[in-house]
């Protein structure tokens, strides 16, 4: 089995999915990961370099490389504006796809920044803290627009603000029979 994870940034993808696939015996992949060594670049390299329908392509093609590994996986599929680059991957009967959601103000308290090399900056929470009207509401445009590229997954799983262990939890009960 697949599980592909979508949803908007830092809504939990990734941490959720390391600690799902560590709870059920499944590989994990973080689609950013797997792009950074298909393009040999890292990922602010490739989103001011690439346009977006380009990235969305090349994304949709690493999910495919992975999807053609042996055994079970648990995909962090980073958000993708077109559709067309993974909906194809939806239709297969070996594929769960799963949109996390959750609220924006939780969203919000999840977030981190990072340099291009990924260090978390020191002050970070301050930075946060000091925008946060503005994030906010950049969280809120992410929602809203990835709604549309979202549509075709049938399966919507509220994150509720609980912690990636408790999420894993949940997501094992709730597809028990399709996972395990």
């Amino acid at each position: 089995m697949n599980i592909l994870l979508f949803g908007i940034g830092n809504v939990g993808k990734t941490t959720t999915g390391s600690v799902l696939a560590k709870k059920i015996g499944y590989d994990f992949y973080d689609l950013d990961e797997e792009v950074e060594k298909y393009c040999n670049m890292t990922i602010a390299e490739f989103i001011r370099t690439i346009w977006p329908y380009e990235r969305d392509k090349i994304r949709g093609t690493v999910i495919g490389q992975i999807l053609t590994k042996k055994g079970n996986k648990v995909v962090a599929v980073t958000p993708m504006y077109y559709s067309v680059w993974f909906n194809k991957y939806l239709k297969r009967d070996d594929v769960l796809a799963i949109e996390l959601q959750d609220e924006p103000a939780n969203i919000f308290s999840r977030l981190i920044f990072t340099d291009d090399n990924g260090i978390v900056l020191e002050d970070s929470v301050k930075y946060r803290e000091k925008h946060r009207k503005y994030f906010l509401n950049e969280i809120k445009k992410d929602i809203t627009a990835h709604r549309r590229s979202f549509i075709k997954i049938e399966n919507k799983f509220a994150i509720k603000n609980d912690s990636p262990e408790v999420v894993a939890s949940r997501l094992i009960e709730q597809f028990r029979e399709i996972i395990l």
